[in-house]
């Protein structure tokens, strides 16, 4: 590994920085992008059954905020209601959608990011095969060749061209995936946060 990236000269540094940030975010949106970690299954079932906004111990709601992204919609729910029982059901919707939001925004944390490795990866490939194409013909100095330089330019021309694309198509296949998680996630937080508005609205009119 060594022996290649001395082949690929300096450009290739560039291109190992954005591998080891896209391993990391990689590795980092896999973990928070867990089911259990965002909408784990009969959470809000749970929830609805077992509690009522007045009941629930402070503790327990701290709890249930740091358990996953959908506990905190909940807390937020829970929250308005102890501290405004009296609040109509467009108040209690309008405080659990802006909780939604935020919850969506730490969701797409980090992809913006790895959706620029994806892009810029191949430019900096280009970058070093267009370093490497300036050496090769450096070496083509009239009446002399120089066949060390012009190795060198041509395994620098070539490995950060596939350096460029074994970085690039991996992290676009893993922002594209993380994307569509994120968006079916939302798709379910929206319908939980719909039925926990429900829930409190027609427990506190007793319909």
């Amino acid at each position: 590994m060594l022996g290649i990236i001395q082949a690929a000269g300096w450009p290739i540094w560039p291109l190992l920085a954005c591998s080891i940030a896209a391993l990391a975010l990689i590795f980092e949106r896999t973990y928070s992008l867990q089911t259990k970690r965002v909408i784990p299954p009969q959470l809000l079932d749970e929830v609805l059954i077992l509690s009522h906004p007045a009941l629930l111990k402070p503790e327990s709601i701290e709890q249930l905020k740091s358990h996953c992204a959908l506990g905190e919609i909940i807390v937020a729910g829970l929250n308005h209601m102890q501290r405004k029982p009296a609040s109509i059901e467009s108040e209690l919707r309008a405080v659990v959608e802006a909780s939604g939001r935020r919850v969506n925004s730490k969701l797409e944390q980090y992809l913006s990011a790895l959706g620029s490795i994806a892009s810029v990866a191949p430019l900096l490939g280009l970058f070093g095969t267009v370093i490497g194409m300036i050496e090769i013909f450096g070496a083509q100095t009239p009446g002399t060749g120089n066949p060390a330089q012009l190795a060198h330019g041509i395994s620098v021309a070539l490995y950060n061209t596939a350096f460029g694309l074994v970085i690039a198509i991996p992290s676009l296949v893993m922002w594209r995936y993380f994307r569509n998680k994120v968006d079916h996630f939302t798709v379910e937080l929206e319908i939980a946060a719909e039925r926990l508005v429900r829930h409190f609205y027609v427990a506190k009119s007793g319909k």
